[in-house]
């Protein structure tokens, strides 16, 4: 038997966002990068909801997270907060992440709405005066952790939404729809983990915290760190937040975002958001998301306030910031901020537009783009035919430009099968979910029928150099039969297919691809260079 691996003494440790007493030192291989820059934040005065961490050092050995260790921490935070977990009357909500010194979008688990039971539901619709809005917490709570902690399959909870819902999005079920809801998934919790849903609101948060450190050693995560040459040895802290509600109607969302264009590098956000959603709706790729205008129209104010967000993130930073937010009731607050994945040829007009505005210096634009050739800028287009043109069957919101032509296939083991007979493979999936990183690394790019252009498992495609679309509604996808059906065409495993992430565009045929310069960014990269 192999002996546990001993407690990073030097990462074992705890540290409260939102207090101004004396704290052990914040570093990102102590508190994970998420957690290091929520107290970045909050130290420049960003409106970040208060919260403890609970170092990486823990990560290899669990088990010593006991509720002993947490207790003080969290009486702090009950403080701060004026509300207490578990209690009846003024019931503190918690949400459970995870955060590992570098960023691994969507590996490992989060859990929302910890505390949420039969006792604390009717004093949370007391304190929010929103019945609709606390049934709806509690069935997220109760399928979330049915997935996470119990290991439930996320279907059947799915399954109980359709029932009640007969097709409807959950965002427009009333307060009793969600009432059956939730109840039919405390039944399904109860069937499928052979146990009730727990109702003792600090054994619920033990058991998140170990879920989510737990979560370090799942598949995914351990199949995203080799692909990345990362070290299982860093682990992932914990953080331990408190609650903030998008899912209360009216002014109140959630969303995600980068400080500039993650694809070409524009100078403008780019944002997904959601009206009467937690942040989960937008990142777990199972939910299709608007862009920022309809946040801009209905809520100009917060509009503004999330722009001078992110330029004070960038001005503080000096980086293009990756972030999550959430709107409670017209009231902005930031959860999570990090570098933000790109392609090499936003890497580039981001570095050179950063120096031109003194953001940076030129010789950190220098290090950022050393070693970006002028073929690593260069982006496929689809070529025209001669004397003839290209139909497209559908059109889906692009995560990651480019064009790719390739076969079609709705799995890891049909997408490797395809590559080793030597064809480009097309991966199609009804959502997009990180779980699916093993098969995406075979695929040149990824096409769902859900999914925001923000969620984990695009941003991971990006990343990797796949050609992306998500959120093509229109897509019928019979996963069990194994065939597509779009633009009135049928398609079935090694059917071909071609992406256009460029215009947002798919073709039910193979296209011709050529490669095309970037002449005017491969010029100023030049001029800066010369100028070293």
């Amino acid at each position: 038997m192999t002996a546990a691996a001993p407690i990073a003494a030097d990462r074992a440790i705890l540290y409260f966002i939102g207090d101004t007493r004396p704290q052990p030192a914040a570093t990102p291989e102590a508190l994970g990068f998420k957690a290091y820059n929520l107290a970045r934040m909050a130290a420049i005065g960003l409106r970040v909801p208060p919260a403890f961490v609970i170092g990486t050092g823990y990560c290899a050995l669990p088990q010593a997270v006991t509720p002993d260790l947490w207790r003080d921490p969290l009486a702090a935070l009950e403080i701060a907060s004026g509300q207490r977990l578990g209690d009846p009357r003024r019931p503190l909500l918690l949400s459970v992440r995870s955060g590992a010194p570098v960023s691994m979008p969507g590996m490992m688990e989060t859990l929302l709405n910890i505390g949420l039971c039969d006792d604390t539901l009717p004093g949370f619709i007391r304190q929010t005066g929103h019945p609709r809005l606390a049934w709806d917490a509690y069935r997220r709570l109760v399928a979330g952790f049915g997935e996470v902690v119990a290991g439930i399959d996320a279907a059947a909870f799915e399954a109980d939404l359709e029932t009640v819902g007969a097709g409807a999005s959950e965002r427009d079920l009333d307060f009793a729809a969600q009432r059956e809801v939730t109840r039919r998934h405390l039944d399904t919790y109860r069937l499928q983990a052979g146990e009730a849903f727990p109702q003792d609101a600090r054994a619920q948060l033990q058991a998140a915290i170990e879920a989510v450190f737990l979560s370090w050693s799942s598949d995914k995560a351990h199949a995203y760190r080799a692909l990345r040459g990362l070290s299982d040895a860093m682990g992932t802290a914990v953080t331990v937040q408190r609650m903030v509600f998008g899912n209360g109607g009216g002014l109140s969302g959630a969303g995600v975002g980068f400080t500039r264009n993650p694809i070409d590098g524009a100078p403008e956000p780019w944002v997904d958001f959601l009206f009467n959603a937690q942040g989960e709706d937008v990142v777990s790729g199972r939910r299709s998301a608007q862009g920022h205008e309809s946040l801009a129209a209905v809520a100009p104010t917060v509009w503004q306030d999330l722009l001078d967000a992110t330029q004070e993130l960038e001005r503080n930073f000096g980086e293009m910031q990756d972030f999550e937010f959430t709107v409670q009731e017209g009231e902005l607050f930031l959860l999570q901020s990090r570098d933000g994945k790109r392609t090499p040829q936003a890497t580039a007009r981001i570095a050179l537009d950063m120096a031109d505005e003194g953001l940076i210096s030129r010789d950190t634009a220098r290090q950022r783009t050393e070693g970006l050739s002028a073929e690593e800028l260069a982006t496929t287009i689809l070529a025209a035919e001669d004397g003839g043109t290209l139909t497209p069957i559908a059109r889906a919101a692009t995560a990651a430009s480019g064009v790719v032509s390739g076969v079609i296939a709705f799995d890891e083991t049909q997408a490797r099968r395809l590559k080793i007979a030597g064809q480009p493979v097309i991966l199609v999936r009804r959502d997009a979910e990180t779980r699916d990183i093993a098969a995406l690394d075979q695929a040149v790019g990824l096409l769902t029928q859900h999914g925001a252009r923000t969620s984990h498992a695009a941003v991971v495609a990006r990343q990797l150099g796949k050609v992306c679309l998500v959120g093509c509604e229109e897509m019928q996808l019979d996963e069990a039969g194994g065939r597509m059906t779009l633009g009135g065409q049928v398609f079935e495993e090694g059917a071909p297919l071609t992406l256009d992430g460029n215009e947002g565009l798919i073709y039910g045929t193979t296209a011709r691809v050529v490669r095309q310069r970037p002449e005017a960014l491969v010029a100023r990269l030049t001029a800066l260079r010369a100028n070293s």
